[in-house]
């Protein structure tokens, strides 16, 4: 049942990465592979109760991301239902593709910082769609978004979800990884962009119709106001997390329930449909529930990988073999993590790690120590490598629909060269 469970992993995987060859949608595929391996470790023996104890233990922390996703692409529809973004994308002039580049993936960068890799890309994917017309332009675009949306994230308590883990365990400090990853990040985010510098040319154009017909009727103080409420309570997902200590998925509906409030109260008098396309209600209609449903299936499959020993017992085996003893066995480990994090969900990793490891365990792993630093850039990082390493990775591809193949051949490499010479760079400063 063990080997059978990583097998059916491994089919199910190859399912999505060639999901249009074979005509499947990889939410399908993702469903049937979470529900088959947890079918399996029930009936390999183990104890029912401590089985649905782990399922359910897991799934909460699942419905908590998927109910945050869904928070988010619904505040992010009714800002876009009002044309709110194009308060920002008309403050962009350029066309140039490379300049356009380079704003794009250093605004991804930093606000994702602010909120989070994943939120960070359903914003920035609803701007590109303002302003690149053509699709494989866009979709290239939306690669270095994921790239520079887990660069961000990694460097921050608040931005990727594998370090607020650390954050939260007492492995890391906010001051402490902020100053000690900040270059390392940035660094795997320029060295794609310098050498995209080098190779790209041209210019982009823009969407012929900017606006759809629904913002006809929203004036522009209420593109403005609608803008600010969801983009400020996006923002107030972390401070709320960090007031009341309840999950993220808290925050993001108490700021949904608000900006649902509000767009209720300014469109109250307008006449039924316009409400209905503008309002919350409306827009839920467009929310995109395949990409909803294939998160669900890809957390399904790992954490039952999870339940099962298999991620434990792999990152055992790394220590056995590598060892952390010393810094470059530190390093080494880290570094396999942060590429087995583009394979695998790299929560359970993350969470592997801190069960192998505890704190104080030697001068590696104290607290703010070399290892916890180093593991919260490749973690958060190393993600980037391929689509569906990273809820950032895995939101764009489901809005985009971006082929996994596609996404290997033209942004995995320099995902990798990005990732690697954030690892030099950080072994440089701490080696």
């Amino acid at each position: 049942m063990y080997l059978l469970m990583i097998l059916v992993f491994i089919v199910g995987y190859a399912a999505i990465v060639f999901e249009h060859n074979l005509k499947i949608d990889k939410a399908a595929a993702a469903l049937f592979t979470g529900i088959v391996i947890w079918s399996i470790y029930i009936l390999g023996g183990v104890d029912i109760h401590e089985a649905e104890h782990q399922l359910l233990g897991h799934f909460s922390e699942i419905s908590g991301i998927l109910f945050f996703l869904l928070g988010a692409m619904t505040i992010v529809e009714v800002v876009d239902a009002h044309g709110g973004f194009s308060v920002i994308t008309d403050k962009v002039r350029t066309n140039d593709i490379r300049i356009l580049l380079w704003i794009i993936a250093l605004l991804t960068f930093f606000l994702s910082a602010v909120l989070d890799n994943m939120t960070t890309a359903i914003i920035m994917i609803s701007l590109l769609r303002k302003l690149i017309h053509d699709k494989e332009k866009r979709w290239f675009f939306a690669g270095i978004v994921v790239i520079a949306a887990n660069a961000g994230g990694a460097w921050s308590p608040i931005g990727d979800i594998t370090t607020t883990m650390l954050w939260i365990g007492g492995q890391i400090s906010a001051v402490a990884i902020m100053k000690d990853i900040f270059l390392t990040s940035m660094v795997s985010l320029v060295v794609p962009l310098l050498v995209l510098s080098f190779t790209l040319r041209g210019t982009v154009e823009r969407p012929k119709e900017a606006r759809g017909n629904e913002t006809s009727h929203v004036s522009e103080n209420e593109k403005k106001v609608i803008l600010l409420a969801g983009v400020g309570g996006l923002i107030f997902v972390p401070i709320f997390k960090t007031v009341t200590h309840l999950p993220p998925f808290m925050g993001m509906m108490l700021s949904l329930s608000v900006l649902w409030i509000l767009t209720d109260v300014l469109h109250r008098k307008k006449p039924h449909e316009h409400r209905q396309s503008l309002g919350v209600v409306g827009v839920l209609k467009k929310i995109d529930t395949p990409s909803v449903l294939f998160f669900l299936g890809i957390l399904l499959a790992v954490v039952g990988l999870q339940a099962g020993g298999q991620l434990p017992d792999l990152a055992t085996q790394l220590d056995k073999t590598i060892g952390t003893s010393t810094e470059m066995g530190v390093f080494a480990i880290g570094g396999i993590i942060g590429l087995l994090s583009a394979i695998v969900d790299n929560v359970p990793l993350v969470a592997a790690s801190i069960g192998m490891y505890p704190l104080g365990v030697n001068s590696f792993f104290a607290p703010d120590g070399l290892f916890w630093g180093y593991l919260a850039y490749t973690a958060g990082t190393g993600g980037s490598i391929l689509i569906i390493g990273s809820a950032a990775g895995v939101a764009v591809m489901g809005l985009e629909k971006i082929p996994f193949v596609w996404y290997l051949k033209r942004i995995s490499g320099l995902a990798l060269i990005g990732y690697l010479s954030g690892i030099v760079v950080y072994i440089l400063q701490n080696g």
